[in-house]
């Protein structure tokens, strides 16, 4: 099976298997997608481990069971096991590996230090997505989905978002934040000057 054919089953996979919002849905896996294969490109790294990890990241926040108290990312990243053994994908059992390692490592609650170019590739391009315009307006709707109000935003900031920048790996992506990050900054200021 070539990689177009590949891509395009696990992209149809990773649609029907996410969530319908605009905080982990499948827009954000698509703005993951575009941002891993840039930096992936930039950094010569393997483009087909990158593609595959950041379609499937977060099929595990969709199929998670409600009972279910593992990290999302070691949920997605076994489901992407079984996805890959069960399709018999022409992909090397080293490539695999590691896109089960990228999966499992991009979660900033699951504490997995990245090991492979890849991994720190979509761990920073998932934190990306939290960085900026689109990172504040998901930051707020995540907290309105979750019954917060205001000083939940806030906490949710203080607490993960402004600290994003400091857990990047890579200087490609440490560029593109900088620009998102005066945005947060931005507006974190703005709006505890409001509130005090």
């Amino acid at each position: 099976m070539i990689n177009d054919e590949i891509l395009l089953k696990v992209r149809t996979f990773a649609y029907n298997n996410s969530e319908k919002n605009d905080i982990h849905g499948f827009e954000h896996v698509e703005r993951v997608l575009k941002s891993s294969s840039e930096i992936g490109t930039a950094l010569n790294a393997n483009l087909l481990v990158i593609k595959i990890a950041a379609l499937l990241h977060d099929v595990g926040r969709y199929l998670r069971k409600d009972d279910e108290v593992k990290n999302h990312a070691e949920i997605s990243a076994e489901i992407a096991e079984n996805f890959i053994i069960k399709n018999n994908f022409n992909i090397t059992i080293e490539d695999v590996e590691n896109i089960l390692h990228c999966i499992r490592a991009h979660s900033f609650s699951n504490d997995l230090e990245p090991k492979t170019l890849e991994a720190k590739i979509l761990s920073d391009a998932d934190k990306l997505d939290a960085i900026g315009a689109i990172g504040l307006y998901r930051t707020i709707g995540f907290t309105i989905k979750n019954y917060g109000g205001i000083e939940q935003v806030i906490h949710h900031l203080e607490n993960k978002i402004l600290g994003l920048n400091d857990r990047l790996y890579l200087d490609e992506s440490k560029k593109i934040a900088e620009q998102r990050q005066k945005i947060i900054v931005d507006f974190y200021t703005k709006i505890k000057n409001q509130i005090n």
